[in-house]
């Protein structure tokens, strides 16, 4: 049988990795893109070892034509490409709005936006023209995308252009047989949010412990996704810590 083909970027750690390997677990060939060669490494190592394929690939999300390079790479590897979970992105210092520099602002947008649209269009080039036609591209979102966390003007911002384009996607996608969907996660126990559990900064001013969840579980979800027939769509999702301040946060 021939296995289905998922793209994960940013797969070499955090929710990258747990995606990629909940993907490998449930039937996929992953190809995995990144910037450092050793982690991606280490996790297609792991992949192995459930019995699926896998794909290294050094590619940086906002260098366009390594992006292209990428995904031909996979095609002539693979034929195809199912999946793609646009996952790469960067956290960025708490600042109040008027101390943001504007090149700290283009460059959050750049990687947590660009990138995502930059990978978006490869594979949508791809699944339109591939047979069987069609496929499946996931966002990561972010809780960011519905409320805000003081002094994070920028990941915000594009968070919240991340779901414009997931919108955009789904309907421009309808003619073609690809679905798009976007994953909102709140906070999954990785490195980025390792600072959660020794306080941080609250809406009234507090600083507050926040509660982590294990970020496997992030992967199930984006697996879950993945796993539907291209006839249904989980639009959103949102994943979180059950007792993170989201619901009444502020």
């Amino acid at each position: 049988m021939v296995r289905p083909v998922a793209v994960v970027t940013g797969a070499g750690s955090g929710i990258g990795r747990a995606a990629a390997l909940a993907l490998a677990g449930g039937g996929f060939d992953v190809a995995l893109i990144g910037r450092r060669r050793e982690p991606l490494d280490g996790v297609a190592v792991e992949i192995k070892r459930t019995g699926a394929a896998a794909l290294v690939l050094l590619a940086d999300v906002t260098d366009e034509a390594a992006i292209d390079q990428a995904f031909a790479a996979i095609v002539q590897a693979r034929q195809r490409v199912d999946v793609l979970f646009n996952n790469a992105g960067i956290g960025l210092p708490g600042l109040p709005i008027d101390q943001i520099p504007v090149a700290e602002w283009r460059r959050g947008i750049d990687v947590n936006l660009t990138g995502m649209f930059i990978c978006t269009r490869a594979a949508f080039r791809i699944m339109k023209e591939q047979s069987p036609r069609g496929g499946r591209i996931i966002n990561n979102g972010s809780i960011s995308a519905h409320a805000p966390r003081p002094n994070s003007a920028t990941y915000t911002a594009a968070k919240h252009a991340v779901t414009g384009l997931t919108r955009s996607t789904a309907l421009d996608g309808r003619p073609h047989d690809i679905a798009c969907g976007q994953i909102d996660i709140g906070n999954a126990a990785t490195q980025m949010t390792a600072r959660m559990s020794e306080g941080v900064l609250q809406a009234d001013g507090s600083i507050a412990t926040e509660p982590l969840m294990d970020v496997a579980l992030v992967g199930q979800a984006v697996l879950q996704m993945a796993s539907l027939p291209l006839s249904a769509n989980i639009q959103f999702m949102t994943i979180m810590a059950t007792k993170m301040p989201f619901i009444g946060r502020g």
